[in-house]
This record gives C-alpha cells, sequence and structure tokens, in this order.
C-alpha cells in the first residue's frame, strides 16, 4: 500500500512537472492564475495605510518568472493585451459621463498642469537617458514606471514590436525597467507630496474642510415650495403656459383645489385658479423668481394634505425610452402622472421638458398609486436590468477600440505612423460610448461593482504576463550597475516635474494642497498615492482633482511613450 502510494505520487509529481511539454498553455494559464492569487494577497498587506494594491502581482510575477523554468510565451501575449484591453475599457467606461465636465473651469487648469507633468517627463527621459548612457529601449521602461502608468507601458511595447530590427533581449527592456523604476516611484510621488506640504505649512484637514465648504455653497438643493395663485392674469392658464417655468427649470406636482382639502396630481394641462395651492419643486433662488409670476408662499404642507397622490422613485432601465425628453415621453398625458426630479449619478436635477433620459436615471414621479405602477412599467424599473452588464455594446466598443487603436496615423516629422495602440484605442472608443449612454439599440451600461471587477481582473492579469516575461532577467539586471543606473533616472523623472509643478500650483496659483495632492496623485496615474493623500487630508476631496485629470494624462501618457519609442528606437 504505501509502496503504492508513493509510485501514485511520483506520478502525480511527474504529470505536473511535465505539464509544460504536454499542455503548456495549461500550465501557463495555472501560473498566471498563481501570480495573481500570491501577488494580491502581497498588495493587501499595508504599511501605515499604504498597500502596493494590485502592482503587487507584478512583483509576485517577476519572482515566479525567476523561479520557474520560462512558460509558452505566446499565452503570455495573448493575456497581457486581453488584460490591458479589459482594464483601459472598464476604465474608459467608468471615466466617460464625468470627462467633459471635469473640463470645465478649475478641470481645465487642473489637466493644464497634469499636461506639463507628462510633456516635461517625456522630456527629460530621454535626456536623462542619454546623460547615464541607458539602452533607449530601457527609457520608454523608465518613462512608464516612474509615472506608475501602466497603459503607456503596452503602448511602448507594442509600438517597439512593430518597429525593424528590434530584438527580442531589446524589446524585453521595458517591462525590466517598469519592473525596476516603479517601487521607487511610488515612494518618490508619496515623498514628494510630503515635502510639498512640509514647505508650505499647512493643515492638510483644515484645508479640506475649507475646501468642501467652499463647493457646498455652489451647490443648490432642491426644495419644495407651497405657491398660492394670487396673479389674476393665471386664471384658466394650464400650469404648461405659466410664463417663466421652463426658464427657471421649476417643475410643479400636486394643486389643492381653492376651498377644497384634498390635493391632486398637477399636469402640464392642468389648469389654474385664482386662489389655488401648487407644490412647486426646484432650487430657492428657482423657486424665489417663479414666485413673481405666481403669487406668494404659503405654510401649508400639501405632502402631508389628503388625497390619493403618493411618490416613487421609479428608474430608468427600458430601452424604448432612453435619449427621449421628459416632454416627448408625456407622461401626464399617457398615465396621469409627473416628473418632479432626475437623479443621475450624483447629481439631482429638476426633471425639465428638454431634459434627455439616459439608462439608469432615477426619476421622482408623483401620481396615484395605480398610475405610477402604470408609468413604472413603461419606464422599466427594473433592479435586475439596472444590475446587469450589457456584453453585445461591450465587446462591440472593444472591436472598434481594436480599430481605433491599431489605425496607423502619420505625424510630421516621425519616421513611423503613430497607432493609439490597444490602450488608447479602447480607452477613448469607452469615454465616448460612456458618455453617449446609447447608439441605437446598443446601450452602454456596467454596474460599478462589474466594472471594478473586470477592471481589476484585467490589470492583474497585464502585471502577471509582464512580471512573469521580466523575471527571468529581472534580479541580474535590477542588483547590477545598470539597475541602479535604471533607479537613479527613475526617482529623478518621478519627482522634479511633480515638485516643480506642485510649487508653481501652491506658490504662483494660491490652489489648495487638497487639490494639488489629488493632481499629483493623478497625474502620475497612481491610486497608492491618491490613498495617501486622501488620508493626510482626512477625506476624499483629492480624488476630484485625480478624476479630473486622469483620462486627459493617461491618452497623453499613451501617446508620448508611442512617439518616444518611434523616435528613440525608429
Amino acid at each position: 500500500m504505501t509502496r503504492m502510494t508513493r509510485d501514485l505520487g511520483g506520478t502525480t509529481m511527474t504529470w505536473l512537472l511535465s505539464l509544460d511539454q504536454t499542455n503548456p498553455t495549461a500550465q501557463a494559464i495555472a501560473l498566471i492564475a498563481l501570480v495573481c492569487m500570491v501577488g494580491m494577497a502581497l498588495g493587501s498587506l499595508k504599511v501605515r495605510g499604504i498597500g502596493l494594491g494590485t502592482a503587487g502581482v507584478l512583483f509576485a510575477g517577476i519572482l515566479f518568472g525567476h523561479l520557474t523554468a520560462p512558460i509558452d510565451h505566446a499565452t503570455l501575449e495573448f493575456v497581457k493585451e486581453l488584460g490591458l484591453i479589459l482594464f483601459v475599457y472598464c476604465l474608459g467606461l467608468q471615466l466617460g459621463p464625468g470627462f467633459l465636465a471635469s473640463l470645465r473651469r478649475l478641470g481645465l487648469r487642473l489637466n493644464v498642469l497634469a499636461a506639463t507633468v507628462v510633456v516635461a517627463g517625456a522630456m527629460l527621459a530621454p535626456a536623462l537617458g542619454w546623460l547615464a548612457g541607458i539602452d533607449s529601449a530601457a527609457v520608454l521602461g523608465l518613462f512608464s514606471g516612474a509615472n506608475t502608468n501602466t497603459p503607456s507601458l503596452g503602448a511602448a511595447q507594442q509600438t517597439l514590436a512593430a518597429l525593424p530590427d528590434i530584438s527580442e533581449e531589446r524589446a524585453a527592456l521595458p517591462a525590466l525597467a517598469y519592473a525596476v523604476s516603479y517601487p521607487t516611484a511610488i515612494l518618490g510621488i508619496i515623498g514628494t507630496i510630503l515635502v510639498l506640504k512640509s514647505l508650505v505649512g499647512i493643515n492638510a484637514r483644515q484645508q479640506a474642510e475649507d475646501y468642501e465648504a467652499q463647493q457646498a455653497k455652489g451647490i443648490e438643493p432642491l426644495v419644495r415650495r407651497t405657491l398660492v395663485v394670487d396673479n389674476p392674469n393665471l386664471d384658466g392658464v394650464p400650469i404648461d403656459s405659466v410664463p417663466g417655468l421652463v426658464e427657471t427649470g421649476v417643475v410643479v406636482s400636486r394643486i389643492q383645489r381653492v376651498g377644497e382639502t384634498s390635493v391632486q396630481t398637477a399636469t402640464g394641462d392642468t389648469l389654474l385658479q385664482r386662489g389655488d395651492h401648487i407644490l412647486a419643486v426646484g432650487t430657492a433662488a428657482q423657486l424665489d423668481r417663479w414666485q413673481l409670476v405666481v403669487g406668494r408662499a404659503s405654510t401649508a404642507n400639501l405632502m402631508e394634505a389628503p388625497g390619493a397622490v403618493t411618490h416613487r422613485r421609479v428608474v430608468v432601465t427600458n430601452n424604448a425610452v432612453l435619449g427621449k425628453t421628459v416632454q416627448e415621453l408625456a407622461l401626464d398625458e399617457r398615465f396621469g402622472v409627473t416628473v418632479t426630479r432626475v437623479t443621475r449619478v450624483d447629481l439631482e436635477m429638476t426633471a425639465v421638458p428638454n431634459l434627455q433620459l439616459q439608462f439608469g436615471d432615477v426619476l421622482q414621479v408623483v401620481g396615484e398609486e395605480a398610475s405610477i405602477r402604470n408609468a413604472s412599467e413603461y419606464l422599466g424599473n427594473s433592479v435586475k436590468a439596472l444590475n446587469e452588464t450589457h456584453f453585445v455594446p461591450l465587446f462591440a466598443g472593444i472591436v472598434v477600440g481594436i480599430a481605433l487603436g491599431t489605425l496607423p496615423l502619420s505625424v510630421p516629422g516621425l519616421p513611423q505612423p503613430v497607432r493609439l495602440g490597444l490602450a488608447g484605442g479602447p480607452l477613448i472608443v469607452a469615454i465616448l460610448v460612456s458618455r453617449l449612454g446609447r447608439i441605437g439599440p446598443l446601450v452602454w451600461h456596467m454596474p460599478q461593482t462589474a466594472n471594478l471587477a473586470v477592471r481589476e481582473l484585467g490589470i492583474a492579469l497585464f502585471f502577471a504576463s509582464v512580471g512573469l516575461l521580466a523575471g527571468p532577467r529581472f534580479f541580474a539586471v535590477a542588483f547590477s550597475t545598470v539597475g541602479l543606473a535604471w533607479m537613479a533616472v527613475g526617482i529623478c523623472l518621478t519627482v522634479l516635474p511633480i515638485f516643480v509643478i506642485g510649487m508653481f500650483a501652491l506658490k504662483v496659483w494660491s490652489m489648495n494642497f487638497v487639490i494639488v495632492s489629488g493632481l499629483i496623485a493623478g497625474s502620475m496615474t497612481d491610486p497608492p498615492a491618491l490613498a495617501f493623500a486622501t488620508n493626510i487630508c482626512g477625506a476624499e476631496t483629492p480624488s476630484v482633482a485625480y478624476a479630473t485629470v486622469f483620462p486627459s494624462t493617461t491618452l497623453m501618457r499613451i501617446l508620448s511613450a508611442q512617439i518616444l519609442a518611434v523616435v528613440l528606437c525608429g
């Protein structure tokens, strides 16, 4: 029995050890999964609230790549590109809806500063590389690693692979240089934030409170107000025809007829009479302006008045109503209900007639119970649909993104055409389609939890593949004079641009440190730095600046990496 067990164990070990010969694809996938498991466990470890996160997979991949025999490169390349596409595409879907809004007011200034950081790094990289005598292929990896920007590494590798006369050894240098410079970059960004905080001598938590208080002043919440119709010119006039209603953005939801105690649903066709009480919804400023037309305010609370009128929040999930305006839906005529408010993401607004509805909008519907139920069925109101990922448009967007990413673009002065690559193409398409929300029957919707899961899966697969490909040579290079030179150049590329721009923003433009810290983390596309900034500020405010500059910064880094690859190695 013991001999049989020993023989069986030996056979099992032989089978596992020879898996690279019998089924190299299975061996590669199993090793990638193991690397992801170990790397994510490593990334979850934190020191003073700071951890590597998913980047831990990169270092686990390097270790396993160093200790194990080389695995199937074709499989690794496929998994690497697939992971990159999933990551950037889901990232674009998340950031797209607020991308254009982020460019307004302060957003434009923040993006100018972030763009300066990118350009400065792109100019410093070849200059410092030349001074240190570093191979130009490795400079590409230093540019990406020093800025902790994974998509630019993918773009640089793709461009380098498309260039003629690039040996396999040189093609592997960007990943090696990235892996060497990445850890010091994280420390450099966090250290720079601390130095700036010390130099300007501010209280980060107090500045966060001041900024949030200032922002709150500019946001007017929606309120209800009961108005009495005193204007004799409105006698017999339908609500939709009252002057200033559309211009102010006010919506009327309920009406209590003069002499009556019960309330009714107020629709656009409801005729007003002098002495009626109506319940209007809008900001305080909007209601103040419209009140001048209607009459006077009343202390009566129509929300508590008797009657069959109630209200309910309804989610738009019916594809047939997407893209239509509140006026085109004519819910008052169809079902006898009124839509007073629309909540989109975190923004609440009055349901003005020309507002186009998008998938996932939450409508505040007022009317009788049966009427609201009928309107809800028409609008969809399906929690199941809201939590489903629409895979047909998802894959359609990826196909278009790949087509755009592989399209050669001629740039004057460059010997080789530039491509957006598998990082840039899907990212741009995702931003555009998520901004549009819907094209014909295709609706781009992915629940936030699903988006985060797919994004984390994608970046983990990318990091695992990059680490396994770089592992065999990493330690020999990292602990050599070449590796030390890479680290020195990398830390310069990390610190110099963000320190100069940070001081300029704080001293010359007198920007809030909380915003500057988010700007620095976003311009370097570095989540650990963002986590550190939010920790020292005691608020989520830095994430506002981070999200504002992240999309444009990522695109610029992708293009910059490709241009550097063509100029330096073409």
